[in-house]
């Protein structure tokens, strides 16, 4: 019910917006648009914002804890440096309501990121950035789970458009899809912990906090590219400002008892862009059942600043005003 109604709302402002139209976007290269996915993140960097990004999902239970329904209100602001590098800075506020048992909630690690565009190709619809993420440390409230310790995370980020393929696969042209690879190096190797027995004899545990391989990617379908550079099929509006999409969000442990078992999930979803933001919305379908055996639900809401008030938003200390990312 949850999903249903927030999915009305998104639909319901989307239809207000549609008579925005507009061919300025911030993930542009070529003809290409690339999105602001919402669980794997893209290769661009822009003046931009998430606010709110929400997430529902109910966790399993396991022998120490009851099965969980977990809540996640985040957001994110992002900025240009210069036309090719960015930073961002991102927050969760998460609730965690135990069934049976008390709720508990608060702000997560804050988040720092980096991101270097390093290779661009027009022509095919090619894009290759790096990136380092910091979780810092201690930021966060140990109720939720937040780490005491900073993970540092490497990042490799790519996009690919295939509007360079031949006319006789034209309908395949719209499709894009992007990958973002990161190894989540932690701060502190173990958690130590000491354990007094009942004779008074002094127990020492140590627990593996494992480096962890990140892997998304996103396949996209964008109908503006269908009906504007290969074929118009004449959907009308918000239809035909729509991009369907689908990531997959996984992680896989290099060390530690778990190393090599993946986890992750599958989110199959929407996107609709305007001039100014857009709406997405996205089931979350486990792969397995280590996070959890039911289907959750992701939504945003995604501000373009460097188009909403560019004069402001994309004014950066060496370059001076960037202006919008493409010319009014």
């Amino acid at each position: 019910m949850r999903g249903k109604t927030l999915f009305a709302c998104l639909l319901a402002v989307a239809l207000v917006l549609a008579t925005l139209e507009s061919t300025h976007a911030h993930g542009l290269i070529g003809k290409r648009f690339f999105p602001a996915t919402l669980a794997v993140d893209d290769p661009f960097v822009a003046d931009e914002m998430s606010l709110p990004t929400i997430s529902y999902l109910k966790l399993r239970g396991t022998e120490e804890a009851p099965a969980t329904h977990q809540i996640d209100l985040s957001g994110e602001i992002s900025k240009r440096l210069t036309p090719d590098l960015g930073i961002s800075l991102g927050g969760v506020f998460t609730i965690l309501d135990p069934d049976p048992g008390k709720a508990v909630s608060g702000f997560d690690n804050l988040e720092v990121s980096a991101k270097y565009v390093l290779f661009k190709n027009a022509g095919h619809e090619f894009l290759l950035s790096l990136g380092l993420g910091w979780d810092v440390g201690g930021t966060g409230s140990k109720k939720v789970g937040s780490e005491s310790f900073s993970t540092w995370t490497p990042q490799l980020f790519v996009g690919k458009g295939f509007g360079d393929l031949p006319d006789q696969l034209e309908f395949l042209k719209p499709f894009a899809v992007t990958a973002a690879l990161g190894w989540a190096v932690p701060g502190r190797t173990h958690n130590q912990t000491f354990e007094t027995s009942d004779t008074g004899e002094v127990e020492v545990r140590k627990e593996l906090n494992p480096t962890v391989f990140q892997w998304g990617f996103t396949f996209q379908y964008n109908i503006q590219y269908l009906q504007s550079y290969v074929r118009d099929v004449g959907l009308p509006a918000p239809l035909n400002r729509m991009i369907p999409v689908v990531e997959l969000a996984l992680e896989t442990p290099i060390n530690g008892p778990n190393a090599g078992r993946t986890s992750g999930t599958v989110n199959p979803g929407i996107i609709w862009f305007g001039r100014y933001l857009q709406l997405g919305i996205e089931a979350v379908v486990p792969i397995n059942s280590d996070i959890s055996k039911n289907v959750g639900v992701l939504a945003q809401v995604h501000f373009y600043l460097d188009d909403i008030l560019p004069q402001i938003f994309t004014w950066t200390p060496f370059h001076g005003v960037l202006g919008p990312t493409q010319p009014q």
